[in-house]
């Protein structure tokens, strides 16, 4: 089955006028301007555990998007250079099939309950003591073995907002999943805009006291797919950095990242500190102190070859910062193998752990309330 849809969005040059009308209506202006179109397809592409998986390709005429509502996948970015030629900027696997059961690396995926790990596997809340599922050695990572990234999301519908196009889509995780309590009920919408920008939004309210931290897990090569990334240029706006054990699990310790290789406060060449540090990034930058409903810029990544950059925005209290370290011989899209270094991912999340950390900001979420991530990601190519 496939879909077709299109809106159109004029941006004048000599008069800032915006207008906007859906489908294919046509517009006259009298000043000269440049169109933007946007159009989505929406096609099914397979079925997993009994229920309909579709790919939707957006595309404004600039940048193109693919996503499934498997995993609430991004599959594919595909931006031009400074010449014009057009690649995929994040790692993929061939078809979306393929991810139902070889996506270990989370390649784009929507991860949850708890993105990021839990020590010991487990947590207290209100004085009750509750056991997830161990999933990396004796802790807990991204939600369990089968987190949100490897679920087939219902109700998907394609829509029309705001000038942008996106897909919505629902998943409810019930009450002791992966050993959390409560159920949670998800909404995630994911757009693209004329202004070649990714909208993420993640909406979650639950029925009984729980935890909730949710983020897109891409991992991103603004190169294109055939060499590591320790070219790019960082930028993370964050004065501290949570510290961590041999295991990846924080201490609780709130490191500044003054004199540190950690300092990425100004733009530096990501192999320099790689090689400051002994190895990757695989740490969260506290890009805020506490929780709060502003979207800020945490984070912008730039390949001067190219000329493409990446801008990251949040909501969120931190990002983890990950050069895909643990990458090795993975066989992604059209035959490329994908070695350690060969991405960066920007995941915005909670701090990690925060429900054994009552320094840490909190993740919980209580009925009533509601839980609301956005991201974004901006795309955009200098000369």
């Amino acid at each position: 089955m496939k879909v077709f849809f299109k809106s159109c969005s004029t941006i004048l040059v000599l008069t800032l006028i915006l207008a906007c009308q859906n489908k294919t209506e046509e517009i006259k202006e009298s000043v000269e301007s440049k169109e933007i179109n946007l159009e989505m397809k929406a096609e099914k592409v397979g079925e997993w555990e009994g229920k309909d998986v579709f790919k939707y390709s957006l595309d404004n005429g600039f940048m193109q998007v693919e996503m499934t509502n498997f995993g609430g996948i991004i599959s594919r970015i595909i931006v031009p250079d400074k010449n014009g030629n057009a690649e995929n900027v994040v790692l993929a696997l061939d078809s979306i099939p393929q991810y139902f059961t070889g996506n270990g690396p989370y390649l784009g995926a929507a991860v949850g309950r708890y993105a990021n790990r839990i020590s010991n596997a487990s947590f207290e809340l209100d004085g009750v003591k509750y056991e997830v599922t161990k999933n990396i050695g004796e802790n807990h990572l991204h939600g369990g073995k089968k987190c949100f990234g490897v679920k087939v999301w219902d109700q998907a519908e394609t829509y029309d907002a705001d000038g942008a196009i996106g897909v919505k889509m629902h998943y409810l995780s019930v009450d002791g999943e992966e050993g959390y309590p409560g159920n949670l009920d998800t909404w995630l919408y994911m757009e693209l805009t004329p202004e070649n920008e990714i909208k993420i939004r993640f909406e979650s309210t639950t029925d009984k006291k729980t935890i909730v931290n949710l983020t897109n897990h891409s991992y991103f090569n603004l190169g294109g797919m055939d060499r590591d990334v320790k070219d790019h240029l960082v930028q993370i706006n964050a004065d501290a950095y949570t510290a961590m054990n041999e295991q990846l699990i924080t201490t609780g310790e709130v490191v500044p990242v003054d004199g540190t290789p950690f300092d990425f406060r100004t733009p530096k060449v990501l192999g320099e500190q790689m090689e400051a540090i002994g190895g990757g990034f695989d740490h969260n930058f506290t890009t805020k102190k506490e929780n709060s409903s502003e979207l800020q810029e945490i984070a912008m990544v730039k390949h001067p070859e190219s000329g493409r950059f990446l801008q990251v925005y949040s909501t969120a209290p931190g990002v983890q910062f990950y050069n895909a370290n643990g990458m090795r011989n993975f066989k992604g899209a059209e035959g490329i193998v994908y070695q350690p270094f060969w991405a960066f991912c920007l995941e915005p999340q909670a701090w990690p752990d925060s429900p054994n950390k009552p320094n840490f900001p909190t993740a919980a979420l209580a009925p009533g309330e509601k839980y609301v991530h956005e991201i974004v990601f901006k795309f955009g190519v200098e000369e």
